[in-house]
């Protein structure tokens, strides 16, 4: 029998039933396997696709027709080093309780639904330019031991298998070990990053175009560090690409 990806797909999803329920773990309610991340399409009507106006700095979405570029306020008054970011979904309690059981509880059958929604969302805009290397937000050792693994490294394979850009994890490093930014101010959150990172080592990025990728954007402090130290080593552009955006 010639195995297809269809035909190993369902037997993946029929070993894994055989230890997970074969139903959506976060209303309980409807029939989802593993070859829907266990999310039924009753909860993923709760994903909201950002597909109406955005700032075309930060990305963040506006509810309405925007027929024109424009960018933010808060842009206008921030000193962010990306030429823009995008996002595929608005930040929502939904897509939230997804992000951190991947993250935190190494809820790692989510990986494909979150990287789904970057893939369709960036596959059309990145393939309208050339793009060098995608380049993970990076965590600092003592993070990675104790969660496994990084996230956004993860999501970037993962998009970087669809677009065909290679990822390159050897040029950002984190030296720092900051604390959350969840509870952080806007300034806080920036000067909580600051120093955060830094290139692994020297390398001359002169003329090439990068794809930054990390699981949510909020003020756009962590990505912005990163940016700008791809910058001062010659990149000629850095577009910021999240699976959220929050507000």
């Amino acid at each position: 029998m010639k195995l297809t990806a269809q035909t190993v797909w369902k037997f993946v999803d029929s070993g894994l039933n055989l230890f997970y329920p074969a139903v959506c773990q976060f209303c309980r309610e409807q029939r989802a396997g593993y070859a829907e991340s266990y999310i039924c399409g009753v909860c993923r009507r709760k994903v909201h696709v950002i597909d109406g106006g955005y700032c075309s700095k930060c990305g963040i979405p506006y509810d309405g027709a925007i027929t024109n570029e424009f960018e933010c306020g808060e842009c206008k008054d921030a000193d962010l080093k990306f030429d823009a970011a995008r996002a595929a979904v608005r930040v929502n309690a939904f897509m939230l309780d997804v992000v951190h059981r991947y993250k935190y509880a190494r809820a790692l059958w989510l990986e494909k639904f979150l990287g789904d929604l970057l893939v369709q969302a960036a596959l059309p805009e990145l393939a309208k330019e050339s793009w060098d290397f995608i380049v993970p937000v990076p965590l600092h050792s003592v993070k990675q031991r104790e969660r496994e693994f990084n996230q956004a490294e993860r999501i970037a394979m993962y998009l970087g298998r669809a677009v065909n850009i290679p990822v390159n994890t050897s040029i950002l490093k984190r030296v720092e070990p900051t604390e959350s930014q969840t509870r952080l101010s806007r300034e806080e959150r920036a000067e909580n990053v600051r120093k955060a990172f830094a290139l692994r080592d020297a390398v001359d990025l002169k003329g090439k175009n990068m794809v930054l990728i990390d699981d949510i954007l909020t003020t756009g402090a962590t990505t912005s560090a990163c940016a700008g130290i791809l910058k001062k080593a010659g990149a000629s552009k850095v577009q910021v690409w999240t699976v959220a955006r929050g507000a």
